[in-house]
């Protein structure tokens, strides 16, 4: 029976590791699957326990310099060997004092700067015996990192970045440039330690999220009245909970007591507070504000829709951008063909130009310098955690940066209508009164008439009558007539309430209210008539209302690059056109059954390739599946939206659909900015190295200077969140 192990790996900070693994541990016998998140440094390893154990999975991981150990034994980053958690700094700042030191002691030794910095007359530097010492322990800080995985490269016979840098300061020693070899030791150690400060930063963004709730909850211990403080772990479900104002809100639950306005920002990217009372769900990490609450707990600490969120915002780091996939691709060619373009200089050069052999050699070394592809490969997944983070802090949780892409590439969107673009629920539109009544008149009736119906269309009427401080008094001796609606007794006189079809057969129905009811059904409302014995007192229509600023979140959605937005509904001709109309869709197709919804969009997918379907994340899972990617609408607090959606919006809000395309073009302008800043710099120091005008001290800084430029320029998209 296989199993699957997790671990926690120290060092594993880029896919540069992540390929190292898959062929130390992916190859042996027994291994069925490996998965990945270097965001949290883990190793998932699914392998069969008869050809192999735990402990030859953790000696594979070892022996490539890296470190594995049982994720469930993992110790948390506060309570990390001081070492593990700053060593890197440390020796790249030793490394740096001791190359300063030695720089300065030259100096004061030789006392001529030119000659120290460009030799004597005949080129040579000659180094007394402290100042060599000073040099190697540079260069040994710098490389303490590089040099085990360096060997394991060497001793596979598969050079990687870290081989590369090795032979280039071996190189620079044996020639004597001491200086350069102990400077492009220090800048390759700070290049390192810049890329694993960059990985930390995205795992702390993620990290921010668990600081979003509280880690202890005041709620009531069995056998107690009054209420204890304890950690949220200890909380167990169906415990009353209690939360002041102003504190966070420790774990989902169902309010049963106090009123009080909720702030959904952290879970929801809600800009407004939202009213919360008995019988209203409430959510880990959300923040009560102006009165007292108690809710019943209604899911463990470890299964909080926050929870949630985190756990598939670190699993989106396995589904891998398309950019970051070419990256990968890009440099498992990038590296061996670097190696050969400096072996050809080195030999190539002195043979056909007047160059000597140590200077060919010297040229040899500055191309395996700025050949070190740090800042490329490090370009495309800092930006993809960023932006994913991003994303999250905003209400959009996307499950890997293949659709954050996608989104950026959208050609049409396809939605749902009923949940979607209206808000899911009968409402009141308009009140006609007829024959001498009045609005508050008609509409009274018609709540008596409703008062203990439980249809739709009767809790909609009943709704109105609330918000217009309507006293509803139920109508005596009703009686339900099936399929047309009912009639009972106000004040002594019999009404009755129904369909079109009701008043048509009631005989009272003229032209003119026919004409009327017509044009209302033709607008995709669903008619209610109210009369009495002589005559109809009026009309009441009912419809799925949209939802607020759906026509200018379409055009928003065109504005940033959709070309068709087209709606999908199982429901009438006449109401699909007018729900179309009145949003500004481009096209609509009606009376679909499910299995029509996917057969619409696989055409759709032919013809336009990128295509996204919004739904509920439920009832339009298998449109949303047969789209590029499904993106499930209000997930907050709904488990098969959460699971099913490539993309869930975590409040009933469309106007993130415009939002999530911008920042998707923002992601993709920001890494093609990156790949294409670190191969440019690096193809003008090529160049520059074939004419002679490049030193190694500058390549590496050079390098060094374009993994930092690419590293801040990706996290900026962290602070994209709230933009628009």
């Amino acid at each position: 029976m296989p199993r699957r192990n997790e671990y926690r790996v120290e060092g594993l900070d880029c896919s540069e590791e992540v390929a190292i693994l898959r062929r130390e541990v992916g190859g042996k016998p027994g291994v069925i699957d490996l998965e990945f998140d270097v965001l949290n440094a883990r190793m998932s390893v699914e392998f069969d326990p008869d050809a192999l154990s735990a402990g030859d999975i953790i000696a594979a991981v070892n022996a490539t310099g890296m470190k594995a150990t049982p994720w469930e034994l993992r110790l948390e980053k506060e309570h990390r060997p001081f070492w593990a958690r700053h060593g890197r700094l440390i020796m790249a700042a030793v490394s740096g004092i001791l190359l300063l030191a030695a720089f300065f002691t030259h100096w004061a030794v030789h006392g001529n700067l030119v000659e120290i910095l460009a030799g004597g007359h005949d080129g040579t530097r000659t180094f007394p015996l402290p100042v060599i010492a000073l040099y190697l322990g540079s260069i040994a800080s710098g490389t303490w990192y590089v040099i085990p995985k360096a060997l394991l490269a060497a001793r596979r016979l598969r050079p990687d970045m870290n081989f590369l840098m090795i032979v280039a300061v071996i190189g620079a020693i044996i020639i004597g440039e001491l200086f350069e070899a102990a400077t492009v030791s220090f800048l390759f150690a700070l290049s390192l330690l810049l890329e694993h400060w960059s990985v930390e930063r995205a795992r702390n963004a993620i990290g921010a999220l668990l600081d979003l709730s509280p880690p202890t909850a005041r709620f009531l211990c069995s056998g107690h009245d009054a209420f204890h403080e304890k950690p949220v772990e200890q909380v167990p479900l169906g415990a009353i909970v209690q939360v002041r104002p102003g504190e966070k809100i420790p774990l989902d639950g169902e309010v049963v007591k106090g009123l009080s306005m909720v702030n959904q920002a952290p879970i929801t990217g809600e800009s407004m507070p939202v009213s919360k009372q008995p019988g209203d769900e409430v959510y880990a990490g959300t923040i009560n504000q102006d009165g007292t609450l108690e809710f019943r707990t209604t899911r463990a600490a470890n299964d909080t829709t926050l929870a949630r969120i985190i756990h598939m915002v670190e699993n989106a780091q396995s589904r891998r951008a398309n950019s970051q996939q070419w990256v990968d691709r890009f440099s498992a060619y990038y590296t061996p063909a670097m190696m050969i373009l400096a072996v050809s200089i080195a030999i190539a050069l002195p043979l056909l130009t007047s160059a000597s052999w140590p200077e060919g050699f010297y040229r040899a070394l500055v191309i395996l310098v700025i050949a070190c592809p740090c800042a490329l490969v490090i370009s495309t997944p800092v930006s993809i955690v960023s932006a994913l983070t991003a994303s999250a802090r905003h209400g959009v949780l996307v499950k890997g940066g293949l659709y954050l892409e996608a989104a950026g590439r959208l050609k049409v969107l396809a939605l749902d209508k009923t949940g979607t673009l209206t808000q899911g629920r009968a409402q009141v539109q308009q009140i006609v009164p007829l024959a001498g009544h009045t609005e508050q008149e008609l509409l009274k009736r018609a709540a008596a008439l409703e008062a203990t119906s439980e249809h739709p269309l009767a809790r909609a009427i009943l709704q109105k009558a609330r918000e217009s401080g309507i006293a509803v008094a139920p109508a005596e001796h009703f009686r339900s007539i099936f399929g047309k609606g009912g009639e009972g007794y106000i004040e002594g006189r019999l009404f009755w309430i129904g369909s079109h079809r009701m008043m048509h057969e009631k005989g009272q129905e003229t032209p003119a209210i026919h004409a009327m009811a017509e044009n209302l059904e033709d607008a995709g409302h669903t008619v209610v008539a109210i009369g009495n014995d002589h005559h109809i007192c009026g009309l009441i229509s009912i419809a799925d209302g949209l939802r607020e600023n759906v026509s200018q979140i379409i055009e928003e959605v065109r504005k940033a690059g959709v070309q068709k937005v087209i709606m999908l509904t199982g429901d009438n001709e006449g109401t699909a056109r007018a729900i179309a109309t009145e949003a500004g869709i481009d096209e609509y197709r009606c009376e679909l059954l499910p299995e029509d919804k996917v057969e619409a969009i696989g055409h759709l997918v032919r013809e336009y390739e990128e295509v996204a379907m919004v739904g509920d994340g439920v009832n339009d899972a298998p449109a949303m599946a047969s789209a590029t990617f499904g993106i499930a609408m209000g997930a907050i607090g709904t488990d098969a939206a959460l699971e099913t959606a490539d993309v869930a919006l975590m409040s009933d809000d469309l106007s993130k659909l415009p939002w999530l395309i911008r920042h998707s073009h923002r992601t993709l302008r920001n890494i093609q900015q990156n790949i294409i800043f670190a191969l440019g710099l690096k193809l003008v120091f090529i160049v520059l190295t074939l004419f002679g005008l490049a030193t190694l001290w500058m390549a590496i800084a050079a390098d060094t200077g374009a993994t930092l430029l690419v590293i801040f320029n990706s996290l900026r998209l962290l602070n994209r969140a709230g933009s628009s």
